[in-house]
């Protein structure tokens, strides 16, 4: 893994940071059976209403139908590339089953092209293989990790992280997610082993305003700086101080705590998210 730096040439190479491809990606274009179109919403809601300020613009994309879920049991898969993925930070690996079938899955670090990969409750914890929690050794680093069974993975996906295995009680497997938080799974939920992919991914920087375009992030204003009627912190001679940050609707911005004392599933979280 590794990340390309330029000579400043212009003001936006100064800071530019991107990742390599060379090396790393072995496929220039999608499987096309595994793609479909995505439409840009610009914000906006089914009524064309701008519900969600800031976006628009960007560069057209296609989605890519990740099997979260690896549910071909006992089917041997063979990596045919490793490719890029616009919709996310991670990588993406193409399977070959041996019954036919093809299904994209997100890359782990040391995934190879040519390697066997494998899911069910009897194969190998080895890189790659999706299996139960019952079925992973413990202290085990694991990725794509699923809330409940067969719903398909949820936690763990984007680039460079992991959560880890760290004990079993009774029906439940304690899990280390990246967030620090220590929470019980349902041992009958699946993960893969391994780290995801790329992560120098968090040391890329954009270097340019421009590249933000590209992305579809439209420029952003604070709030201090437009008028009472806009926002809770506009208005005043020169810039204010005091008073408590805030969004547009009032909800404080910084230490209100916004989940539901009476949530459900908090009884399965052991220790809290490290701020």
């Amino acid at each position: 893994m590794a990340v390309r730096k330029f000579k400043p040439t212009t003001p936006g190479q100064r800071h530019k940071v991107i990742g390599v491809f060379k090396g790393q990606i072995t496929a220039t274009t999608p499987e096309k059976s595994l793609t479909v179109g995505k439409r840009s919403t610009g914000g906006r809601n089914s009524s064309g209403h701008l519900s969600t300020r800031y976006r628009g613009g960007g560069h057209k994309r296609k989605l890519r139908l990740i099997d979260f879920k690896r549910i071909n049991d006992n089917v041997p898969a063979t990596v045919k590339s490793i490719e890029y993925d616009p919709n996310r930070s991670a990588r993406i690996a193409l399977l070959y089953y041996a019954d036919g079938s093809k299904a994209y899955m997100i890359a782990p670090n040391g995934l190879e092209v040519g390697q066997v990969v494998v899911s069910g409750a009897d194969v190998a914890p080895e890189v790659g293989n999706c299996l139960p929690l019952a079925k992973i050794p413990v202290g085990t680093l694991i990725h794509c990790i699923e809330l409940r069974p067969g719903q398909g993975a949820s936690m763990a996906r984007s680039a460079g992280t992991f959560a880890q295995l760290t004990s079993r009680e009774g029906d439940y497997a304690i899990i280390k997610l990246p967030s620090g938080e220590t929470r019980k799974v349902l041992l009958t939920c699946r993960a893969t082993i391994g780290v995801v992919g790329n992560s120098d991914h968090a040391l890329e920087r954009s270097g340019k305003a421009g590249r933000s375009r590209w992305l579809g992030r439209r420029p952003h204003n604070r709030g201090v700086v437009m008028n009472p009627v806009d926002h809770p912190m506009g208005g005043g001679e020169g810039r204010q101080s005091g008073g408590h940050p805030r969004s547009r609707t009032g909800l404080y911005a910084k230490g209100l705590k916004t989940r539901s004392p009476k949530k459900h599933s908090s009884k399965y979280i052991i220790e809290r998210r490290k701020k």
